[in-house]
């Protein structure tokens, strides 16, 4: 038997590496191209957006969201969800890793930008936990999201365990591309 010579090697190695990179692309490209079915949420399915706003007690006027089907990243551009977290509610570990500002951004997305859900999963489904000391610094960053046509939910606990009943206690942004989600929590500490 013979084995295979250096030149055929690097051959067999370059025609995979292709192969793979080629596969890669299509698959990320076609998660942009928008199907008929993915256009608009189902009628007999409730809107993320609505959902969210049905779970807040809150009667602070909520900021409307931006087109959140706008935001695309590059096909090799990472994404990341950042929660960012009150302290002054000097919440525990535990009541923090409670708070499900994660399902809350991903249900808005669901529906409205279900590609940039896949490129984030794809791409690791990068988190960073964060901090600021009031509610007020919390709404200004849900705001500005919102204005970036990022998700951003924030979270109104229901008051059972630690803290009153309507507290804003978790908000969360993105995901989306690292540069678009900087622009929003890049100045704040992390958790």
């Amino acid at each position: 038997m013979s084995s295979l010579s250096t030149a055929q090697s690097v051959v067999f190695a370059v025609s995979l590496l292709a192969s793979l990179s080629a596969g890669y692309a299509l698959g990320a490209w076609s998660s942009h191209v928008k199907s008929p079915e993915s256009k608009a949420p189902a009628a007999d399915t409730p809107d993320a957006s609505t959902e969210a706003q049905d779970d807040s007690e809150s009667d602070e006027e909520e900021v409307a969201d931006g087109d959140l089907s706008a935001v695309k990243p590059g096909l090799f551009e990472n994404c990341k969800l950042a929660l960012v977290v009150r302290t002054d509610l000097e919440m525990s570990t535990g009541k923090i890793a409670a708070q499900h500002a994660t399902l809350a951004c991903y249900k808005a997305l669901q529906h409205t930008n279900p590609g940039l859900l896949r490129h984030w999963e794809r791409t690791g489904q990068a988190k960073i936990a964060l901090k600021v000391k009031s509610e007020e610094e919390l709404l200004e960053l849900e705001a500005i999201a919102k204005s970036l046509n990022l998700a951003a939910r924030s979270i109104c606990d229901a008051g059972r365990t630690q803290v009153a009943a309507g507290s804003r206690t978790v908000l969360g942004v993105g995901p989306g591309p690292i540069e678009l989600v900087n622009k929003v929590t890049g100045k704040l500490r992390l958790l």
